[in-house]
């Protein structure tokens, strides 16, 4: 994180680092559901994909600002629910981002902007994927690289890998 010259972790003026905590910890969570479920490659893009929409969907349903280790564990069905296949996700996400953004807090908050960055990459970032919907007689392609392929939103591939990795959790 960049030098704010501002404020400190506590928000009073000092000029130290601003720490985003809240992001970074949602992060952690995000990546260890993922490593755990080995899913992916940690390297590739879809492990990026799937551990922001994670990181996103932790942070954002933390509405008490009071994510800590020994909740992760009661959240897991909170977690399942918003990144299920039928939930409006994309949607949530944005008004949670916009609902953030209005209530008050500072527009260069470290955490919020580390959200916002994340929810950019996920929208703008397009990965290629298997088409699904494509595959003759509807039956599986031979291989992982054969069969049409789609560029998809990096956040449609990785929402339902994280959704997954929570259930392998």
């Amino acid at each position: 994180m960049l030098h704010r010259g501002r404020e400190n972790t506590d928000g009073t003026g000092d000029g130290e680092l601003t720490v985003p905590m809240a992001w970074l910890y949602a992060e952690y969570i995000a990546d260890e559901l993922l490593r755990s479920g080995d899913l992916m490659p940690p390297t590739s893009f879809e492990f990026r994909a799937g551990r922001d929409a994670l990181a996103l969907t932790v942070f954002l349903s933390d509405t008490d600002g009071e994510l800590s280790g020994i909740r992760v564990v009661t959240q897991l069905e909170t977690w399942l629910s918003l990144t299920a296949y039928d939930q409006p996700w994309q949607e949530w996400v944005q008004g949670r981002l916009r609902d953030l953004a209005g209530d008050g807090r500072d527009a260069r908050d470290p955490d919020l902007e580390l959200a916002g960055e994340a929810w950019r990459w996920l929208r703008e970032t397009e990965l290629l994927a298997p088409d699904l919907n494509a595959v003759p007689g509807g039956g599986a392609a031979a291989g992982e690289d054969e069969g049409p392929k789609v560029w998809t939103p990096a956040w449609q591939l990785g929402l339902p890998l994280g959704h997954l990795a929570i259930h392998l959790f």
